[in-house]
């Protein structure tokens, strides 16, 4: 097969060379494309069959029989819903939905004092836009500590304990706006965050400059992943988008448009190029350290300026408007896709510490290679055996190809480097494998996390599911075996071994998630595990109870009108999946409290009355009478 050819599933051969093609990737008339494809859909996109299932040996791999365990835990973000999703991979039964940037009234989070206290002031916010999440890391592998994600409606990056699948911590980043890149410090271990702010703003953001762009930055963060309190920035030219970190813990790169550092699409398009921007931690550690920075309006976090010509960045020229940004599990190539140019940009690693010490001519000489993909390309994932893989938007397929037969033909060899092709349904975003993520990448399944499913699934009206696809490429080609359908544009994922992260089945009773709780009950005099008595501090009222199934500790208390009520319950039961909940009728009151778990919820009393509270987490024969009164008193 020529180089001018490739294997396109579904479509024959199909030339690169052809003209009308080459015409179609003029800037002009690619932004025209994507709006296209937007409006039409599965008309312009699809060339041809749909790929099914195929063999029973496939759908052997991947049935998980009733009572067995999935190989994989798979992690989902929940988009716009502001939650994680949990999966078993490869059954992609949903197991488990982890609350975030949203409110829950299953769990009770962003109303329990406990998620209050985590999501701090920012508890205000019912929404939140979920987009990146990815697992803790011990020299390039998954350790199972923690995972982090970002809400870049609201600005805000949070962390989720894998041991209890809860979120303990949450920070507002700032001096920014739309937290979108994230990515984490790979080796030695996660010590950093990284949050790439996308916007550009005033610096300070005081109610200036709406006219002004010249003084418009935007800002790429470093956060401590175990204090999660933000420890330097760096101010950058242009929009940051998305990111990734090397495998030895020095440097960091993101993707960057809008060079011109416009506000109106148009002016965002002027550029030819853009950048990869280049971040040198240990440059930018030594800045802070020596007291080379400053602080933006009434936030006390160094920032360091970065702005191209900068000691602690490099600005990498590559075509206009690109998008996403991934580390070859090699960590050989920090690979940029184009979006708007068919090709992505293999930046060689290695070659970062010449351009920085200035042994390069041209920042450019440290891309390796420049393959040509198809249109559209976003995002880009591994199998661990040299081959990447790349979602192109506009083709709504996946490209398959060999990275070290790239470089090869970038350097003039007669050598194909696209190894095959196939139809996605339709337009994807983001892709993942196995443990792509980490130097442990294992090639058995990919999922394409697709815009648009159109036809896929019965129809619900105007709002569509999106369609998680799952593939296998554990063989020389790959298989599409699975739809999923998902709602609210889950941004990315990341898939993990179940080995790589041991739970806690039964809460431990000195956790921190509830130590606040435990201090403020030893302040009233309470024992928590044992005390059943109410507190009166004014028109603030504390309820201490107990739950033991199918009873709680009181079966009444009395507040007055307008009183601010504390309710403290601690579940006794010891029994795996024994979870309690306590929910106030008519006062928007909800919780779960599980087996050994202290929780809290503070609401204000409502019109004089009596009021039921109950257990809404099914937990005994006799759930039902597992209830109380709340008598509310007039206030005199």
């Amino acid at each position: 097969m020529s180089d001018d050819k490739v294997k396109d599933k579904g479509r024959g051969e199909q030339h690169l060379d052809n003209p009308g093609r080459r015409r179609f990737l003029g800037a002009t008339a690619t932004v025209g494309a994507l709006g296209m494809a937007g409006a039409t859909g599965a008309g312009l996109l699809l060339g041809g069959n749909r790929a099914k299932a195929g063999s029973s040996e496939r759908l052997e791999k991947m049935d998980v029989p009733p009572g067995d365990l999935d190989e994989y835990y798979g992690f989902w973000s929940g988009g716009h819903s502001g939650e994680v999703r949990v999966y078993g991979v490869p059954s992609m039964r949903e197991i488990m939905r982890i609350p975030v940037f949203n409110h829950c009234s299953a769990s009770g989070w962003g109303m329990t004092d406990e998620s209050k206290r985590i999501m701090g002031d920012s508890y205000r916010f019912t929404n939140g836009d979920a987009h990146h999440p990815h697992v803790s890391y011990t020299d390039g592998s998954h350790d199972g500590r923690y995972l982090f994600i970002n809400d870049k409606a609201n600005t805000r990056v949070a962390r989720i304990r894998l041991d209890i699948f809860k979120t303990d911590k949450m920070v507002t980043v700032p001096n920014a706006q739309a937290i979108h890149g994230l990515r984490l410090q790979k080796a030695p271990r996660t010590g950093y965050v990284f949050a790439n702010a996308e916007y550009i703003v005033p610096q300070p953001n005081d109610g200036r400059d709406l006219d002004d762009p010249e003084n418009y930055w935007t800002l790429w963060s470093a956060i401590d992943g175990e204090t999660m309190e933000v420890k330097w920035q760096v101010l950058v030219d242009g929009n940051l988008d998305n990111m990734d970190a090397d495998y030895t813990g020095k440097y960091a790169a993101s993707t960057c448009y809008n060079s011109d550092k416009a506000v109106t699409l148009e002016g965002k398009m002027a550029s030819e190029r853009d950048w990869v921007v280049v971040f040198n931690i240990e440059r930018i550690e030594k800045a802070v350290e020596e007291g080379n920075y400053r602080t933006i309006g009434d936030s006390d976090v160094p920032v360091v300026d970065g702005r191209k010509g900068s000691e602690v960045t490099r600005y990498v020229p590559v075509p206009q408007n690109p998008h996403g940004l991934n580390t070859s599990t090699d960590g050989k190539y920090f690979i940029a896709a184009g979006k708007l140019s068919p090709t992505v940009t293999m930046i060689e690693i290695d070659k970062l510490d010449d351009l920085f010490e200035g042994r390069l001519d041209d920042e450019r000489d440290v891309v390796a290679a420049e393959p040509e993909l198809g249109l559209g390309p976003l995002h880009t994932t591994y199998d661990g055996r040299g081959n990447a893989y790349t979602t192109v938007y506009i083709d709504s397929q996946v490209v398959k190809w060999n990275m070290d037969r790239a470089v090869r033909h970038w350097n003039g060899e007669d050598v194909d480097y696209i190894i095959q092709k196939l139809d996605v349904h339709y337009q994807p975003g983001h892709n993942h494998a196995t443990l792509a993520e980490s130097k442990d990448a294992d090639g058995k399944w990919l999922f394409s996390l697709n815009k648009f499913s159109k036809d896929r699934f019965l129809p619900v009206g105007p709002l569509h599911a999106e369609n998680d696809q799952m593939i296998d490429i554990s063989g020389d080609e790959m298989k599409l075996v699975k739809d999923t359908p998902t709602f609210a544009e889950p941004h990315d994922a990341v898939i993990v071994r179940r080995d790589q992260i041991e739970t806690t089945q039964i809460w431990k009773r000195d956790d921190p998630y509830f130590a606040e709780t435990i201090e403020m009950a030893k302040a009233d005099d309470v024992d928590v595990e044992r005390d059943n008595k109410v507190i009166r501090d004014g028109d603030k009222v504390r309820v201490y109870m107990t739950s033991i199934a199918p009873n709680f500790g009181l079966n009444k208390f009395t507040v007055k009108e307008g009183d601010e009520v504390t309710v403290v319950v601690t579940n006794m039961d010891s029994v795996e999946d024994l979870s309690h909940g306590f929910c106030v009728v008519d006062h928007g009151v909800s919780m779960e409290v599980s087996p050994k778990q202290t929780a809290s919820i503070t609401f204000t009393a409502g019109k004089p009355g009596v009021y039921w509270y109950y257990c809404n987490w099914f937990c005994h024969a006799l759930h039902m009478e597992m209830a109380g009164r709340m008598l509310v008193e007039a206030r005199s």
